[in-house]
């Protein structure tokens, strides 16, 4: 039942529900109520008969209730006793006949007999069965002709039962109105929940079928309407990761169209028996640059397709030196800039991680860094609480306030116009290892902040 439910529209499955537990509270209250009604009116049977007996003893003595029952005699005493619930009475003598006995077989009144004179208290309750009706009766001693006298009230169960049944009736009936009436509400509930999501689906079969323009608005503030935002949400980083995705596209097309056209050209030169450069030397050397600026490219474009599947892959760490490797790059790295002035603060420092990813993060700041020195980069590495915290400087020029937010963002066009996978690139290796990077404008040159986790 539960594996079909799934497969109902979601206004069906609330009302169901709503329903079952309408209906399972209403036959749990039909199983209770009848016990509990039964019990309460058994008591209240007792506290009316106590209740006739008080007002009979304080109209009459005993004796007096004995004379009253023998001269009017069993009919007609009986109307005269009996109480407007149909408490009836009679007495018992320790040696003497029980007045009025008519109703009753000799054995039932032998046991109720032997019940009052062995009774410990002056009044008691009790219950009896006479043929196939139950009788609920209660047992006062008190004296009459200088001898120990019991009088003996009692109602019938059908007076109990009357009562069950007609209170019982009138209950299942309300429960019943309620039973039906609350589907009314159930399936305005339903309806109620379920537009909405009705609402959102159609929302996100648009965006499946690439149709953004429409935004998504609900106006309520509970989890379907925060739904409804966090779908709002998606609609403009889809439309944000198209307009990138678009823009690094024709960037990308123009960076890798460049350098083969370059190449092409170079190489048909060269078959024509002609030198571009004035030599085959210089002329092959602009090719052999060419290829390589075409090879980094494809490079990061495939080293940031890596990154996305290690990110839903657990990929083994190890304990490794940051500051070694932060030297061995610098040492294959820095023949390219002779007249870099290099001020290195690289006390030890061991990091928990990736090594070739850490050495592509590496390599690829420090071309940053390089690239855009004056003459002077400093690199240092400090321990803050429980983090190490790595700091790239250089004293080139500042970054435009429009490109440092969006500085290591993904199809983005980087800094100065160039390429910007790689800053991507090294914010995804970072976010992988649970840090954090940043860059900031000094009042001379630009810095790069790494926060790494010490863990």
């Amino acid at each position: 039942m539960t594996n079909r439910m799934k497969n109902w529209p979601l206004s069906i499955q609330i009302w169901v529900v709503f329903a079952a537990i309408t209906l399972g509270i209403s036959l749990i209250l039909s199983l209770i109520l009848p016990l509990t009604l039964r019990d309460f009116f058994t008591n209240e049977i007792y506290v009316t008969i106590e209740s006739a007996q008080t007002l009979l003893f304080n109209q009459y003595d005993l004796r007096s209730i004995r004379d009253l029952l023998e001269s009017q005699g069993p009919e007609k005493s009986r109307q005269t006793l009996e109480n407007i619930r149909t408490v009836n009475h009679f007495i018992i003598y320790e040696d003497s006949p029980i007045i009025f006995t008519s109703a009753f077989p000799l054995d039932f009144l032998n046991e109720v007999k032997n019940q009052a004179l062995t009774q410990r208290n002056n009044s008691e309750r009790y219950s009896g069965k006479v043929g196939a009706e139950k009788i609920f009766y209660v047992i006062t001693k008190g004296k009459a002709l200088n001898q120990d006298a019991y009088l003996v009230s009692y109602m019938w169960d059908s007076y109990r039962e009357d009562l069950v049944q007609t209170l019982f009736r009138k209950l299942a009936f309300a429960m019943f109105l309620v039973f039906i009436f609350s589907w009314i509400p159930a399936i305005l509930l339903a309806r109620h929940l379920s537009s909405p999501l009705v609402s959102l689906e159609k929302r996100v079969e648009k965006l499946a079928n690439n149709e953004w323009e429409e935004p998504v608005e609900l106006d309520r503030q509970d989890e379907i309407g925060k739904l409804g935002e966090s779908i709002e949400q998606l609609r403009k980083q889809l439309i944000y990761q198209q307009e990138m995705q678009q823009s690094f596209l024709q960037h990308v097309s123009h960076e890798l169209k460049t350098p083969v056209m370059v190449i092409r050209s170079f190489s048909q030169a060269i078959r024509d028996g002609i030198y571009p450069k004035g030599d085959l030397d210089c002329s092959v050397k602009v090719i052999d640059e060419e290829a390589e600026r075409l090879e980094k490219r494809i490079k990061n474009l495939l080293y940031i397709t890596k990154l996305d599947y290690l990110n839903t892959h657990d990929i083994p760490y190890e304990i490794f030196p940051l500051d070694e490797l932060i030297r061995d790059v610098i040492d294959r790295l820095s023949w390219s800039r002779t007249d870099i002035d290099w001020k290195l603060e690289l006390p030890p420092r061991d990091i928990k991680g990736d090594v070739e990813q850490w050495r592509v993060v590496i390599e690829n700041l420090l071309d940053n860094q390089i690239r855009y020195a004056k003459n002077s980069i400093s690199i240092s590495l400090k321990n803050i609480n429980d983090k190490v915290l790595l700091r790239f400087w250089n004293n080139g020029p500042s970054i435009e306030a429009e490109t440092l937010d969006s500085l290591f963002i993904k199809f983005n066009k980087g800094y100065k116009g160039e390429f910007g996978l790689g800053l991507a690139i090294v914010q995804r290796i970072i976010s992988l290892h649970g840090g954090k990077i940043w860059a900031e404008n000094e009042e001379v040159g630009v810095s790069f902040y790494i926060e790494i986790p010490m863990d």
